[in-house]
């Protein structure tokens, strides 16, 4: 990322107790230093809902998260924002400059599942670094190819097959899709060159299109892996609460190509149900829901025809 402009404010301890929110500008600084490069976007733009974000580190030292298995902990994370409200494009905060960024007041499905998996791999720290700059460190480990945001729109893992592949290479996640009994289908990643005009950074950059083609025709290039989901229901047993469960659907009516349409997180109810959550949108239910058993979830859509799973190490 570029160099940062940002300014560090002093205020005294009474001040940040009345106004909480400050806190974002004055850790704005740190963050230059926490991740990979530094952050030219104001902190009130890239770290949303530090009140949420207060509420949730009270939880975790109140109820000990950090000791859970990290897809427990992940499942646990995820089950803590259920019923925040659905919100989309929360990714495309700026017309030019791409930076890691957090919003607890809205989440899509991908922000969904990603905030919890990144909160969750914060309490791995001292709770002296549960502050916004260290999730949004572990968010940059994630969210970029080979965990570096550049500054590039480009740095980031658009496609949910594409993050799947670098997290797997990086042994931040288990790629389980194969050893579940998933299968090579043809696929092709072309949604955002299609629909361009939906990305306000493709808007304001369109140089950026022939690149961006360039890149999805590597991720189609790559082989994608499905378990379909007439076999869901026989494996359900052997996933786990905090899996991260990416759904396959059609590319269109007519065609054979499959393309990653939506994702979320597994969760294993008290009576052995594994259910679906995620971040349902505005014609479903609009916000954070604990859905139905899995394999039941995927017989609600035609167009979805299996799922991938990949499993957080660290």
């Amino acid at each position: 990322m570029h160099l940062a402009r940002l300014a560090l404010y002093l205020i005294s301890p009474k001040s940040v107790q009345m106004r909480p929110g400050i806190l974002i500008s004055i850790l704005a600084v740190a963050l230059c230093a926490n991740l990979q490069g530094a952050v030219t976007l104001p902190m009130r733009t890239v770290f949303r809902g530090q009140d949420r974000f207060e509420q949730l580190v009270a939880r975790a030292k109140a109820e000990n998260w950090k000791t859970l298995p990290i897809g427990e902990r992940t499942a646990v994370v995820g089950q803590a924002m259920v019923g925040t409200p659905y919100r989309s494009f929360t990714l495309e905060i700026d017309n030019r400059v791409e930076s890691p960024s957090v919003n607890f007041m809205g989440l899509d499905c991908w922000t969904f599942f990603e905030t919890a998996l990144a909160f969750a791999r914060m309490l791995d720290e001292p709770e002296t670094n549960w502050t916004p700059v260290q999730l949004l460190r572990y968010i940059e480990t994630d969210r970029y190819r080979d965990a570096e945001c550049t500054g590039e729109y480009l740095s980031r893992l658009h496609y949910l097959e594409d993050w799947l592949y670098d997290n797997n290479r990086r042994g931040l996640v288990a790629d389980l899709t194969r050893s579940l009994g998933g299968v090579s289908v043809p696929h092709s990643a072309r949604e955002m060159t299609n629909g361009w005009r939906h990305y306000r950074y493709l808007v304001h950059n369109r140089g950026l299109l022939r690149p961006l083609a360039e890149m999805e025709a590597q991720v189609s290039a790559r082989p994608l892996y499905e378990i379909s989901k007439r076999r869901v229901a026989t494996i359900e047993s052997r996933l786990r609460s905090g899996d991260i469960i990416g759904i396959v659907s059609r590319d269109g009516r007519n065609t054979p190509f499959r393309a990653t349409s939506h994702v979320g997180l597994a969760l294993r109810a008290s009576d052995g149900t594994l259910h679906f959550m995620h971040a349902s949108a505005p014609h479903n239910y609009g916000r954070v829901v604990i859905d139905t058993r899995l394999s039941n979830y995927l017989s609600r859509y035609s167009a979805d025809t299996g799922i991938l799973v990949a499993r957080p190490l660290r």
